[in-house]
């Protein structure tokens, strides 16, 4: 009987092909064991016996506190708390009337402050006082100060667009208010603003006028005239 030469063919091809399976499986295999040579899984055992020991030491000397040892303690950190905070309470006093000397003297400066020659100007109409208690050129403008004060029983209302400002040549001149109030409540304290004019606008000029009236009944009028504001 003849053997076809296909099939001894493919007879010798899977023969190669088991070989060299075979070989690779085995190659693997040895490589495999040679890279875990020497490593071990942990061992996750506990040691009862060292465990036991531990447990029994713990137990064979347990410290106590003893009562007085607490107590003084306890004491010794109250005291301690209260000693902080009676310093914290002196501090603070300390610097209260460290604080009001220097308060007290500011107030007594600014009442003994000493007035400028002509001033103050002041004018009185239905109880409403209003004064320009000084003038003085900065930045390129007039600043004069001024108090405003209603003694009456009714409150009074103004509208500073209104205010009507002329030099002693009888020129209109414009004007910034600042922290005047819009209205004077009835027995009211002292309220104090400035008054900005242009400094060029002043050219020889040496005493100006006010003219202010409560709106809108416009039942007073404020004059105030010959206030010096001439340059020394």
């Amino acid at each position: 009987m003849k053997i076809n030469s296909t099939v001894l063919l493919t007879i010798i091809l899977l023969t190669l092909m088991l070989g060299a399976g075979s070989a690779s499986g085995i190659l693997g295999f040895q490589l495999g064991s040679l890279a875990l040579k020497g490593v071990t899984t942990p061992d996750g055992r506990s040691n009862p016996q060292h465990n036991n020991k531990d447990n029994d030491s713990k137990q064979a000397n347990p410290t106590f506190l003893k009562e007085e040892d607490i107590i003084k303690s306890v004491k010794s950190r109250i005291n301690n708390k209260n000693t902080g905070n009676k310093i914290e309470k002196v501090e603070e006093e300390q610097e209260v009337e460290v604080n009001k000397p220097k308060s007290t003297a500011k107030l007594q400066e600014t009442e003994q402050e000493k007035l400028e020659p002509g001033f103050p100007v002041t004018a009185e109409s239905e109880g409403v006082t209003m004064s320009v208690q000084s003038v003085k050129y900065s930045s390129g403008d007039l600043l004069l100060k001024v108090n405003m004060q209603n003694k009456g029983k009714d409150s009074v209302r103004f509208l500073y667009s209104f205010l009507d400002i002329t030099d002693d040549k009888g020129r209109t001149l414009s004007a910034i208010t600042e922290g005047l109030p819009a209205e004077l409540p009835a027995n009211s304290s002292v309220f104090k603003g400035t008054i900005s004019i242009p400094t060029a606008l002043l050219d020889d000029v040496k005493q100006i006028s006010l003219a202010l009236t409560d709106y809108p009944a416009q039942n007073l009028k404020l004059q105030l005239s010959d206030i010096p504001v001439e340059k020394n």
